[in-house]
């Protein structure tokens, strides 16, 4: 599959570039998509969530009303999770979320998911990006050359590029990473991906390794 290149102001170099097959044509393996995003999602998690229970309330221990007589129910301590202040039943406690999951199934996901965005031609490929200074105006009029304004973008460099990084920080749906740290949840959430040529190569290069 070939694609356009186009220059930084969104207009067309006359070059193409060819998409490895092994990459971006592959059938789409949506289950190891699932699973890689819900691993990046799980991930996020910080997991301190936290309720007191019953053992944990600060409330006196004595017994609040005699055994029996009362017409009632008999009721011992306030901390019982039937009284307002009492301890939370089965309150929600610090965890954590993450799991494994092996690296050939992560890096098919990335594969599956650079295949969806190839065949369903939300991949832009540019010759290259320089910013002499980090200035968010000149990261939009970037986006509006290459008409993509509005829409979640993620721009994937070969290296990290600081100008580009802080011109990008303040923009609504702009994302910047590098070719070796994209993972499966950037790609798919992403509308359109602005590949540089040099970042291109060096993806097909990750993955035939």
């Amino acid at each position: 599959m070939e694609v356009i290149v186009y220059n930084s102001k969104g207009e067309d170099t006359g070059k193409k570039v060819s998409l490895s097959d092994e990459v971006f044509g592959i059938t789409p393996n949506q289950h190891a998509i699932y699973l890689d995003v819900k691993q990046y999602l799980a991930n996020q998690r910080q997991g301190t969530h936290k309720a007191k229970e019953r053992a944990e309330n600060a409330h006196s221990t004595r017994k609040l009303k005699k055994q029996k007589g009362t017409g009632g129910a008999r009721a011992g301590s306030a901390k019982s999770p039937v009284f307002v202040g009492g301890g939370t039943i089965f309150g929600p406690r610090p965890r954590d979320y993450s799991f494994k999951l092996n690296k050939k199934v992560k890096s098919l996901a990335r594969q599956s998911a650079y295949a969806v965005k190839a065949q369903s031609n939300s991949i832009s490929v540019i010759d290259s990006i320089a910013l002499e200074a980090p200035r968010t105006k000149d990261y939009i009029q970037f986006l509006n050359d290459l008409n993509v304004t509005g829409r979640k973008t993620l721009l994937i460099l070969p290296d990290v590029n600081t100008n580009v990084v802080l011109s990008s920080r303040n923009v609504q749906k702009a994302k910047v990473t590098t070719a070796a740290q994209v993972n499966t949840y950037d790609l798919m959430n992403a509308d359109q991906l602005l590949i540089s040529e040099e970042a291109l190569s060096t993806i097909q290069t990750l993955f035939q390794q």
